[in-house]
């Protein structure tokens, strides 16, 4: 399995310019000796921007989870095995879903203190976040007074976090959350990266985050959906 870079820089926002050497050209898509780029992946969105070669700039498109990572572009026949490219992540796009994927941290837990509501899904698209709720009684739960109290804690900031830890440590501690899909995570994963919103969440992620939740906007709820018994589909969006 190829090692994600992305994980090594924290926070996630702003990525810099890489070099890296093409080691594979398959099915429309490069394949590069080493990649800072995020892969789809826990309801973020791939990263995607731009790959250079030789006087010659290719839009990459959303990078893809694999053994290797996967980096489609617009035209393959333009690279060759061995090239040397610079890959200039789109900013605009990897920053936005690094304030979304730690506001659902946010939002997230916030349901798990006030409604002892678990996250058994997310999704992160263009517009919108989406999150899926189970409650042990649903008809506690308030848009209004969710909403308030994940803005509230939004603007007063707090710093994001990331440090790697064991599977026996993370299973341990007590205020882990989201500790019941450990088993999603093949046994020889030894150590995993955790990522902490100081006194508000602890769980593990591979996902891109912000420095400090202050540098998310306000969000705002735009629908909630039934899901069937006990859950709620509730999806926002930033508010601008």
């Amino acid at each position: 399995m190829q090692e994600k870079l992305h994980l090594k820089l924290h926070p996630g926002t702003d990525p810099p310019k890489f070099e890296s050497k093409i080691t594979e050209i398959r099915d429309g898509a490069l394949f590069l000796e080493e990649s800072y780029c995020y892969p789809r992946g826990g309801g973020q969105p791939g990263d995607r921007g731009t790959i250079s070669y030789d006087g010659i700039t290719s839009k990459m498109l959303e990078v893809m989870p694999g053994d290797k990572i996967i980096h489609p572009v617009d035209d393959e026949s333009l690279f060759k095995e061995g090239a040397k490219i610079t890959c200039e992540i789109d900013r605009l796009w990897r920053n936005r879903n690094s304030r979304m994927h730690t506001a659902q941290h946010v939002f997230s837990a916030m349901a798990n203190d006030m409604y002892g509501a678990e996250t058994v899904g997310n999704q992160i698209s263009e517009k919108s976040t989406r999150i899926d709720l189970w409650f042990p009684d649903r008809d506690q739960f308030s848009s209004e007074d969710i909403i308030d109290q994940v803005n509230t804690i939004i603007s007063n900031g707090a710093e994001v976090l990331v440090q790697e830890l064991s599977r026996a440590d993370i299973l341990s501690h007590e205020n882990m959350r989201h500790t019941k899909f450990m088993d999603r995570i093949p046994g020889s994963v030894e150590v995993l990266r955790v990522v902490e919103i100081d006194k508000i969440d602890l769980c593990p992620c591979a996902g891109t985050h912000v420095s400090n939740i202050s540098e998310i906007p306000p969000i705002q709820i735009i629908g909630v959906k039934s899901k069937g018994a006990g859950k709620l589909r509730v999806t926002y969006t930033e508010k601008h």
